[in-house]
């Protein structure tokens, strides 16, 4: 017997979604909504859809699947889980740290859920490879990290809610930057310093389109991060620098095929007194095998009553915490939207 999904925003991502959902053995994709749909009806293969997200919990559901804009995922989450409904819902976790609390706060009360958050590029070949590089200990501790990730717009093609505060909750760093700074906390440990400058310069939003941030961790890892949307040429890479090695991620699979190949370059130091040029490895990974591990991973949780241990309720409090810390540290941005 399967597990009856239900979908609320069934955009490119929400369809993207069922694409995996329908492939796994123990789920079922029987309901969907989106403010598109003129009315409520059934589609072409059987599912029931709806134009309001509330109307979904109409159907007889197990697991709620939320694919909305930040100002309402955490609000169907919730639903989901006093619906006593297993939850997946897609980054952000919402516009504010508040709003993951809040969340957490209605989990607490419902131990027998699974509730799960889609930091989908831990998924990915190169991630996984180098986290696996680095729980190894072979090339010792990690030095410090830096990364950059842009792309030309906030405005998505399919609306311009990203763009604005009263949605969105913030702009680049959180639509995007909220990856690598995941990626950093999976690889190490929470950093308690940052310092930033955030700017809104270019594009004239409410929101910010450049973000640069240095921080330092609890063992002393530092990490720089640009969150940018003023790239004009889609980009991904971060680099993390061992005591023995440096790791380049470079390039990301992603649904616009826009990042790059996606590649792991492992740079490793011959010898002691550094007068031999290192050898790179180079990995290349043509198929993006993420959003399938993903969902393959919550099923499994479900079925077999495993803790989350990748996207749960605490990994997006973690990181929604380092965000707001960004936010703050710049004392102009604070003061200019009152934070």
């Amino acid at each position: 017997m399967k597990l009856k999904v239900g979908i609320v925003g069934y955009g490119v991502v929400g369809k993207r979604r069922k694409e995996y959902i329908d492939k796994n053995k123990y789920f079922k994709t029987v309901a969907v909504s989106d403010v598109n749909f003129k009315n409520d009806g059934v589609l072409d293969d059987g599912v029931l859809y709806f134009n309001n997200y509330k109307k979904i919990f109409s159907a007889k559901l197990d697991v709620l699947f939320v694919c909305l804009p930040n100002r309402y995922a955490p609000k169907a989450t919730i639903e989901g889980l006093k619906n006593n409904l297993h939850v997946f819902c897609e980054k952000p976790p919402g516009r504010s740290v508040k709003d993951i609390l809040n969340v957490i706060k209605i989990k607490n009360t419902k131990k027998n859920l699974k509730l799960k958050y889609g930091f989908n590029h831990r998924y990915h070949d190169s991630i996984i490879n180098a986290k696996k590089i680095i729980d190894s200990k072979k090339f010792g501790k990690i030095i410090n990290f830096r990364g950059i990730y842009g792309k030309s717009v906030i405005i998505p093609f399919t609306g311009e809610w990203r763009s604005k505060r009263s949605e969105a909750g913030g702009g680049i760093l959180l639509d995007q930057g909220i990856h690598m700074l995941d990626m950093m906390l999976y690889f190490s440990d929470n950093f308690i310093k940052v310092h930033s400058f955030i700017s809104n310069n270019f594009w004239n939003h409410n929101v910010e389109d450049n973000v640069y941030t240095i921080m330092k961790s609890k063992s002393g890892i530092v990490g720089m991060l640009h969150s940018t949307a003023t790239e004009w040429r889609h980009k991904f890479r971060l680099e993390i620098t061992l005591e023995k090695a440096q790791l380049e991620l470079s390039g990301i699979l992603s649904g616009s095929k826009s990042y790059g190949e996606e590649k792991l370059i492992v740079t490793v130091k011959k010898d002691s007194n550094y007068k031999k040029i290192p050898k790179e490895k180079i990995s290349k990974y043509k198929n993006d095998k993420s959003w399938k591990r993903e969902i393959n991973e919550f099923a499994y949780c479900i079925v077999n009553n495993k803790d989350i241990e990748n996207g749960s309720c605490y990994d997006a409090l973690n990181v929604m915490k380092l965000i707001e810390k960004i936010y703050k540290s710049d004392k102009e941005w604070k003061k200019k939207y009152r934070l």
